[in-house]
């Protein structure tokens, strides 16, 4: 009754805060236009520049569910961040993520709160994602982390030191890791990790590389706030953004750019009939005969194989930041396909270990109710749909959700003994596929032009759902590497 009691106040006090946020724009200008304060202004305009402003939902124009998300945030961060903006395309899932990032960040656990937020800036940092390296660095220094560790790796316990080898193998190439890796961990003579420490960093680490795949693969901004998020400069006549209220602009006109880019409307309207009757067509051929276990079997081995050479065309290296390095050692370890150099990694069969039947349990074990919230997770993430496909209604987009989820599963060396891995290709065309594996193996590399180039006539809250998908299901993926190796070393 005390924790339903406090959650309440809790709402209560940031449905006023909320509130009283939307009437700081307004004071700000105030200030400038009689004290002569400089006011920063958004460097960018809205929470992502993939996603037009006006296509997203604006704080103030939300209905009572969405402002009770809202508020739901701003109770658990302290704030209203630009991924919650973005995330609330799709209200259902995001209720699950705050809750699951709630409990993870906030409520007791098996680590301390100031560890929670060090393996957070650990996980973003090895995908370069300086958005969430930020955001953990304030809110460690929130929780009284001591400012020291933030210099470097090196000036943070050894404990979590130790965890560095951990954090690169999970993001770059999880199907590395093994038992030995585990026993290092648990059996060091001194800073050792027990198991549920072991498992609730595991967790933290799987959950900010896959949300660092989001951030980057829905070209999420960073807040006014933050570095890079502002400008003093005052906005040109023909590029103004809603937020310049303050700095005495007015309009909130901005070009809106189609998700098409230059393509014929009447070309990317063909792809999307295309894709519809591949999809009749793949339900047709299963209803009439089904494909040998061992054709199975060869198709998935032709998918991971062709798999490996998907990749961006402007493959460029971007150096990482001083800031952002620091945070991390080993700074030449990257995605390598499991595959190459002819190294052969045994493919991760999902009937002899799989989330619902191992993982799931093993979480829930040593880290209460967190497994419970995070299978909620996969679960909307993957069943979401509102029956609908560009401007098609009544769809079921079942059939196009397995095979992106099984893609990047299939990218991970993990096979569903049940799944046709021919419809990938059928499904899944060229460009879809440098996107997917580019926001899953390298998301650094994630660019507006790839987010433009697949689905063309999608709607963006389409797109968003896409990468709700890619998020979930490499943490998924990750997860299952990580869950074996600790049960093997159990056993």
């Amino acid at each position: 009754m005390r924790l339903a009691a406090a959650a309440a106040a809790a709402t209560r006090a940031a449905h006023g805060a909320l509130a009283a946020s939307l009437a700081v724009a307004e004071l700000l200008h105030g200030a400038r236009q009689e004290l002569g304060i400089r006011i920063p202004r958004p460097l960018g305009n809205g929470p992502s520049r993939f996603i037009p402003e006006k296509e997203i939902l604006q704080v103030g124009n939300e209905d009572e569910q969405m402002h009770a998300l809202f508020a739901d945030s701003f109770a658990a961060l302290g704030r209203l961040d630009n991924i919650t903006l973005v995330m609330v395309f799709h209200p259902q899932y995001l209720e699950s993520f705050l809750k699951t990032q709630h409990y993870l960040l906030q409520m007791d656990g098996p680590l301390p709160l100031h560890y929670r937020h060090y393996i957070g800036i650990m996980a973003a940092a090895r995908h370069q994602c300086s958005y969430l390296v930020n955001l953990h660095v304030n809110d460690f220094l929130h929780v009284g982390g001591d400012p020291k560790w933030l210099d470097g790796l090196e000036n943070a316990p050894q404990k979590l030191q130790n965890l560095g080898d951990l954090n690169k193998v999970l993001a770059h190439r999880p199907w590395l890791i093994t038992k030995e890796h585990i026993e290092q961990l648990l059996k060091a003579e001194e800073h050792s990790w027990s198991l549920a420490e072991l498992v609730n960093a595991v967790v933290l680490l799987t959950h900010y590389h896959s949300l660092a795949s989001f951030t980057f693969g829905c070209g999420i901004s960073p807040e006014i706030h933050c570095d890079g998020g502002h400008t003093f400069r005052p906005p040109s006549v023909s590029h103004c953004c809603a937020c310049d209220l303050t700095n005495g602009n007015h309009s909130t006109e901005e070009t809106h750019v189609s998700p098409a880019g230059t393509v014929p409307a009447t070309d990317s309207w063909c792809e999307v009939e295309a894709l519809m009757e591949k999809m009749k067509q793949l339900q047709e051929c299963r209803d009439e005969e089904e494909a040998s276990q061992e054709e199975m079997a060869s198709r998935f081995e032709i998918e991971k194989r062709e798999s490996m050479f998907v990749f961006p065309s402007d493959d460029e290296e971007a150096a990482p930041a001083r800031e952002i390095l620091r945070h991390f050692e080993d700074t030449s370890y990257g995605y390598k396909d499991f595959s190459r150099h002819g190294v052969h990694v045994p493919t991760f069969r999902v009937q002899d270990y799989c989330w619902e039947d191992h993982g799931y349990s093993l979480v829930n074990r040593l880290y209460p109710d967190v497994g419970q919230l995070i299978d909620e997770k996969f679960h909307i993430a993957y069943n979401l749909t509102y029956n609908t496909m560009a401007m098609h209604k009544d769809v079921d987009t079942s059939m196009l959700r397995r095979a992106i989820w099984n893609y990047i599963h299939c990218m991970f060396g993990i096979r569903y003994d049940d799944y046709d891995y021919g419809e990938i290709n059928q499904l899944l065309d060229r460009s879809f596929k440098v996107y997917i594996k580019t926001v899953v193996c390298t998301p650094e590399k994630a660019t507006k032009r790839m987010y433009d180039s697949f689905w063309r006539q999608f709607k963006h809250s389409e797109k968003v759902h896409v990468n709700l998908l890619l998020t979930e299901a490499r943490m998924q993926a990750e997860l299952l590497y990580a869950l074996r190796a600790i049960t093997r070393y159990m056993t």
